[in-house]
């Protein structure tokens, strides 16, 4: 049997240029499996401890040299003699020892590297990729990608308020096809940009962050590129926002534009944008805590568009439970290390798959060349992944893993030959 006879950690560092943790895994016999955790700047007050220093004098206070002692030295024992196949044990074991609600004790962060170091090793010892491992013969659809083209928000330092303006290309046949249609919209946007004399730069997560006076000029600039490519808004591409509203809200007010919203107001807003532009998800459209105007939000829209919870649900079964039970939403936004092990992580998406709550898989804003995410989105057939833009390494990674993980699946009988794009 592939026992563990070693797992070691070190900080390394993410996309933005902050500390985040390394794991890797060795087996007795040899085999390796290796993970980098994801970090958000955009966090929900509900998501797991990220385990920092906050030690001012090393990284801003950003270190994580706590989370990486805490791998080396107790999780290592911990986990020792561990068969690296026995994932959800190997989890439950590091949530038992920590025995926290938010993993405060060895930090999400630190366990999340493990876990996902530990599914990689076992992938790697089964000599099968990763998504097969996750998810057998069952894994057969690519996701629709939510391709992040416009940032704001704490994604950038622009005057746009909502935090993503994304496009999804859902006429594509292929994730092959989807990604050259995304890319000629992306490149347009540019151009347009360019020839408007607006900032061509790019935030935190690839897309552009021009100073615009509003959310509908930013809308347009993405409606007008899309039809400059001979595609069609809404048939061929359509948008999809994450507006982040937990950052907007202060004291039962939402300020958007300058203007201030109560949950009432900001849904006859969202039915607005709704009815004059192709969206057909909006994610975070009311803060984490407005529980009423979630209700209110999915029977004014939920028949219409897909309502993502992000800081709503945070990965967690005992939220999402709650929101099945009241009807917060339709649709729940999958972050590892909102959570911080794989198997937690999978039972969330279960759950969200037999109540018909469709899951996204997701990215943070502080990334890496790991590239985890898109195996996992492959192996549950989640149907939709964000990893945002068509620039920045850390982003493009995830999709040309997807890219090859098409490749691969052309041959397979269980193949079914396009992505989600219901």
């Amino acid at each position: 049997m592939p026992y563990i006879s070693d797992i070691y950690a070190r900080q390394v560092l993410d996309s933005r240029g902050f500390p985040t943790i390394q794991v890797e895994v060795t087996t007795e016999s040899g085999f390796h499996g290796s993970a980098i955790v994801p970090s958000g700047a955009s966090t929900g007050k509900y998501e797991a401890l990220e385990l920092r220093d906050n030690d001012e004098m090393r990284y801003q206070g950003k270190s994580v040299f706590k989370a990486v002692n805490n791998v080396n030295e107790t999780i290592n024992k911990l986990l020792k003699q561990k068969c690296v196949l026995a994932q959800r044990e190997i989890d439950l074991a590091m949530i038992r020892y920590d025995n926290t609600e938010n993993k405060s004790k060895l930090g999400a962060n630190a366990m999340l590297a493990v876990s996902l170091a530990v599914a990689n090793c076992a992938a790697n010892y089964l000599d099968i990729p990763l998504y097969r491992y996750l998810g057998g013969c069952n894994a057969k659809i690519l996701p629709t990608p939510m391709i992040n083209i416009v940032n704001g928000g704490s994604h950038a330092t622009n005057s746009l308020d909502f935090q993503e303006f994304m496009i999804m290309p859902i006429s594509a046949n292929s994730f092959y096809q989807a990604m050259e249609m995304a890319t000629n919209v992306f490149h347009t946007l540019k151009s347009i940009l360019k020839k408007n004399g607006l900032a061509t730069s790019v935030g935190d997560e690839g897309g552009f962050a021009p100073n615009l006076e509003n959310n509908d000029d930013a809308l347009d600039l993405i409606i007008k590129a899309i039809k400059e490519c001979n595609l069609e808004p809404g048939k061929d591409i359509a948008i999809a926002l994450d507006v982040a509203a937990s950052e907007l809200y202060h004291d039962g007010i939402y300020t958007i534009n300058s203007h201030d919203y109560t949950s009432d107001e900001l849904i006859k807003y969202y039915e607005h944008l709704v009815n004059n532009y192709p969206i057909i998800s909006i994610e975070d459209g009311l803060d984490q805590e407005d529980y009423e105007g979630w209700k209110k939000l999915t029977i004014k829209l939920g028949n219409k568009i897909q309502l993502v919870g992000d800081d709503l649900f945070v990965t967690n079964t005992k939220r999402l439970q709650a929101g099945i039970n009241e009807h917060y939403s339709n649709s729940i936004l999958i972050k590892l290390n909102q959570i911080g092990t794989l198997s937690e992580t999978m039972d969330c998406i279960e759950l969200a798959l037999k109540n018909n709550i469709a899951p996204i898989i997701s990215h943070r804003s502080g990334e890496s060349e790991d590239t985890f995410i898109a195996d996992l989105a492959v192996a549950l057939n989640v149907g939709q992944i964000k990893t945002g833009s068509m620039s920045r390494s850390e982003r493009i990674c995830k999709y040309n893993r997807l890219l090859k993980i098409e490749d691969d699946l052309v041959g397979s009988s269980c193949y079914q030959g396009k992505i989600n794009n219901k």
